[in-house]
């Protein structure tokens, strides 16, 4: 009797850990907010936060409240959701080899290979996998967002030689600054005394700063910057890619200056200069090559465009057949074809990888072994070398740059904040 009633017992027992586990589990996955035909989890926010905590601690950084830290997260993952829609809807996806490629410069960034990366992720808590996700989400938010900054933002070639005109007469040609931000937000039609405690917040984050506390640690737990999450920390800017509220600042200061606050229609504001730096003459090193090109297709398979192009390559070493005739008569690539094959002087980092690999080791006048590309299979002859100063092309594409990227700081936000308005969005935890 006493046995069983010990049974009947545990079974409860039984019953109710495991109902109080499943309302542990449905609690942690419950849907917080609704985005259009998506969701949000808590547990995408949690995830989300422990991410950004352990990046906080690694670098000794202080955390905002966990009340903000899971609205900055939420905040986040919502337009992470609208872009990530809307690449679907548009049929953009980041292949594998992108990502691999992606994984590879990530890993050579930190002098690391790719296991070696692996590893670093595992020992600080993560999952490898997850990781590769996150980054080809990233890939793909970031080519969603710049399609669309693309269709936008329009720069004409007199915008870029007035700006040059302007960097030339201001002396900033060469330089470059770092700057970190604070920013405490002004709500819309603020009375004096939220005026006045705004105040009171921004000359107490002031004297911390001047008593030594690290500009990052006070920019995560209390700016509501674009770039809180980062420490404040812009990174490297040219004075005309700045905000206007930055430029003004920045001008005659020195490195380590603090300037502030400053008020703008969005807040009060806190400016560090924690670096400056200037750029050198560029000297690119440039190849002029030839090429044929066979393309496989329905009617030529790949082995036969392979057997091709060696018959063509053994006609040329022999001397029976001149390789800019060929290329006239039989490449694939139409442009470079009426020249002979000849591709001109150019930057070997701009072809695809196998090409570049072909042209690194070969001598002047030297044609390589038939090898294949994501184009096709090719031959390449190295016409010769040169070392040539770009410094006025990569100034002119720089200053492109510079106004592209001034002008999407703007622009996307305000995309950004189209998308917004014209999505469902609903926050379920919020509501009574």
């Amino acid at each position: 009797m006493i046995k069983k009633m010990l049974k009947t017992l545990l079974s409860g027992v039984i019953v109710v850990t495991s109902w109080q586990a499943q309302a542990e589990l449905t609690k942690l996955d419950e849907v917080i907010a609704i985005v259009n035909e998506e969701v949000i989890l808590a547990s995408d926010v949690k995830a989300l936060t422990r991410s950004v905590e352990k990046r906080a601690t690694k670098a000794g950084q202080t955390l905002p409240s966990p009340e903000v830290l899971a609205q900055q997260a939420l905040d986040k993952l919502i337009i992470d959701s609208l872009q990530l829609q809307m690449a679907k809807k548009m049929g953009m996806r980041i292949s594998n080899s992108q990502l691999e490629d992606t994984l590879n410069n990530i890993a050579k960034g930190d002098n690391q290979t790719v296991e070696q990366l692996r590893q670093s992720v595992v020992a600080d808590g993560g999952n490898f996998n997850d990781y590769k996700e996150e980054i080809r989400t990233q890939i793909l938010t970031n080519e969603v967002q710049r399609m669309q900054m693309r269709r936008r933002i329009t720069i004409s070639d007199q915008d870029v030689d007035n700006l040059i005109a302007i960097i030339d007469e201001q002396g900033q040609k060469n330089r470059q600054y770092r700057i970190k931000h604070i920013m405490l937000r002004i709500p819309n039609e603020a009375d004096n005394a939220t005026m006045d405690a705004l105040q009171t917040k921004i000359a107490d984050i002031q004297t911390q700063l001047n008593a030594g506390e690290p500009f990052s640690n006070l920019a995560l737990a209390l700016s509501a910057g674009p770039k809180a999450l980062d420490g404040g920390d812009w990174g490297w800017m040219n004075i005309n890619a700045m905000p206007t509220l930055f430029a003004d600042a920045v001008t005659n200061a020195k490195i380590g200056d603090i300037i502030g606050p400053i008020r703008s229609g969005a807040g009060l504001h806190i400016i560090k200069v924690s670096g400056m730096r200037g750029v050198e003459t560029v000297l690119t090193k440039e190849v002029n090559a030839r090429h044929i090109l066979i393309k496989p297709s329905v009617i030529l398979s790949d082995d036969k465009a392979q057997s091709l192009l060696n018959e063509y390559l053994t006609r040329i070493k022999s001397g029976d057949a001149d390789f800019a005739e060929l290329a006239k008569a039989y490449s694939d690539d139409t442009g470079s074809a009426v020249k002979g094959g000849e591709l001109g002087w150019a930057d070997p980092n701009i072809y695809v990888p196998a090409f570049k690999l072909a042209l690194q080791d070969l001598q002047k006048g030297e044609i390589s072994p038939i090898f294949r590309s994501s184009h096709g299979w090719h031959i390449v002859q190295l016409i010769d070398r040169r070392t040539q100063d770009t410094t006025d092309k990569a100034n002119r594409q720089k200053a492109w740059q510079l106004l592209y990227n001034r002008r999407a700081v703007e622009e996307s936000q305000a995309w950004l904040n189209e998308l917004k308005q014209e999505a469902y969005i609903r926050i379920l935890n919020n509501e009574s």
